[in-house]
């Protein structure tokens, strides 16, 4: 008896058994301790009712004291499990919180909180294992203009399709991008080479142009939604701070966007074009044949020998829209750097076929040519389809090359040279001795005539500047060119250069660049008597030559 009361108060109350088992196991002891004392002779009646009273009386207590403590256990084990459900919802919603805080609003990339921690990562990684990364910012182009023209909700419109082409493009490159502000998203990316960046770079701006979003309001004649790219790469010479590189790439977006916009630029600290000026007139470039900004000027070469026009130079002028001139020494190089130069350049030898060589007016007109030019393809075909326009032979046209890169190594610009010398154009070395591969120039080609900078005309003030102007003009000499002299500005200049037997000269001293209708008049009286020209200060000018001279 004594061991049945503890099993029961030991299974009801102790051993945390189930409250189904605890009952069984209780009643199976309390059946077994009945069927005893009445098949058993133990005691008397007194004595088992007594004793049978006592075990009922346990058993009912133990199982409604269990049963008690069995629904409490459930109600701590409800209170538990809506704990728990409690704390993961609010994990749930603090991690929800944490991704609107790291979420742009609007495009659903990540933000510039977000952002700023990649970054740190980035960095982090790069300063530990040297695991190269770019930073690239990307802006679109007139967007200001876009939502005053559209309207903010047609903008955001824009910022979202923009956004999500832009996603897609990094997915290949195993980057993140993210929406730094405003019209600007920044893009990371872990890559070994600057020509990897160029080209999610490119990659990038090729993909938004191609989502041909319509955005008429431009000012650089193009009419669809495009984006500038400004990109900075991690290297052993930057970034003693991390906020170095975002700094980095936004110049060279700054840089991008003053060459004209739609291009990318990674950064260079010896670029210095940032001006507002400079990113007008870029802009300003793209449409200067169609808005009639741009005009051409016409400077005589004169033959030092007889005195008679042997060629004429064209020269590119450029006006803004309010009709101030801008320097060619400004809008040239930009023109360069945007890939402007190309379409202008070929406008110009238009230009010069039809005002000088279809009328016969001069028997050579030379336009300049930029190395940039020489190096696209096509080009060559592109010069020949111009001179069979206007029925212009070949050795009508001349080139003049500036000598600005180094010639070895630039295989296409030296096939390109011979593929326009095959066709009877000459080719001249403009500028020569102010690069710093002249002498590679002379020995990979053979120019037909050597233009030498004024800047060594100028210097034969001094005894010095002569010896060496004459050094010069002996090795060209010796190399079979013609020699051409320009910046001739004084009388005396002119005496030198004829007592050096100089070819040609050119300069404001023989006449000044003017236009198609004085350069007219010039030409005609040039081939109608025996002329010669004189010195003048201002306009070129003509006189009959005096029977005794």
């Amino acid at each position: 008896m004594v061991f049945g009361t503890i099993f029961m108060m030991g299974a009801n109350l102790f051993f945390g058994l189930d409250l189904l088992l605890s009952i069984a196991t209780s009643s199976a002891v309390l059946i077994l301790f009945f069927w005893t004392i009445f098949h058993q002779d133990i005691g008397n009646t007194a004595y088992n009712i007594a004793f049978g009273a006592f075990y009922i009386s346990c058993f009912v207590f133990t199982s409604y004291i269990n049963f008690r403590l069995n629904r409490e256990r459930h109600h701590v084990f409800l209170n538990a499990t809506e704990a728990r459900k409690q704390h993961r919802e609010a994990v749930e919603r603090g991690k929800a919180l944490l991704r609107l805080s790291n979420t742009d609003y609007l495009t659903g990339l990540e933000n510039r909180r977000a952002i700023d921690q990649r970054l740190r990562d980035f960095w982090g990684e790069w300063q530990n294992s040297g695991k190269d990364f770019a930073t690239l910012l990307v802006d679109v182009d007139f967007f200001k203009n876009y939502n005053d023209f559209y309207g903010h909700q047609a903008g955001d419109h824009c910022l979202v399709l923009v956004a999500n082409a832009l996603k897609e493009a990094m997915l290949p490159f195993g980057g993140l991008i993210g929406r730094y502000g405003g019209e600007e998203f920044i893009a990371l990316v872990q890559t070994e080479n600057a020509d990897k960046v160029e080209e999610i770079g490119e990659t990038l701006r090729r993909t938004v142009q191609s989502l041909a979003i319509s955005h008429e309001p431009r000012k650089d004649g193009l009419h669809v939604v495009t984006v500038s790219v400004g990109a900075s790469f991690t290297h052993l010479q930057c970034c003693e701070k991390m906020e170095r590189l975002v700094t980095d790439a936004d110049r060279a977006l700054y840089s991008a966007k003053a060459n004209g916009r739609n291009c990318v630029r990674i950064y260079d600290p010896a670029d210095p074009h940032t001006g507002d000026s400079n990113e007008h007139i870029a802009a300003l470039l793209r449409t200067a044949v169609q808005k009639g900004l741009v005009s051409v000027v016409y400077q005589p070469i004169i033959n030092l020998k007889t005195g008679h026009v042997d060629a004429v130079e064209t020269l590119m002028r450029m006006n803004l829209l309010d009709g101030s001139p801008v320097p060619p020494s400004v809008f040239i190089p930009i023109a360069e750097r945007t890939g402007s130069i190309h379409d202008l350049g070929l406008w110009t030898i238009r230009q010069a076929c039809k005002d000088i060589l279809a009328p016969r007016l001069s028997p050579i007109v030379s336009v300049n040519v930029s190395p940039m030019q020489l190096k696209t393809k096509g080009f060559a075909q592109t010069v020949a389809a111009i001179l069979e326009e206007y029925d212009v032979k070949g050795h009508q046209l001349a080139l003049e090359i500036t000598e600005g890169i180094d010639m070895a190594g630039q295989s296409d610009i030296i096939l390109c040279l011979k593929d326009l010398g095959a066709m009877g154009i000459n080719i001249w070395l403009d500028d020569f001795g102010t690069g710093f591969a002249g002498l590679s120039w002379l020995r990979l080609f053979n120019f037909g005539t050597v233009k030498i900078d004024r800047s060594f005309l100028q210097d034969c003030d001094s005894q010095q500047g002569r010896i060496m102007l004459k050094d010069i003009v002996s090795l060209i000499r010796n190399r079979g060119h013609k020699i051409l002299v320009e910046g001739i500005e004084t009388q005396d200049q002119l005496l030198l250069l004829q007592t050096m037997r100089i070819d040609q000269g050119q300069g404001y001293h023989l006449g000044r660049p003017v236009a198609l209708p004085v350069l007219q008049d010039l030409l005609r009286a040039d081939k109608s008597a025996d002329i010669a020209f004189l010195p003048q200060d201002t306009t070129p000018k003509i006189v009959r030559k005096a029977a005794t001279d």
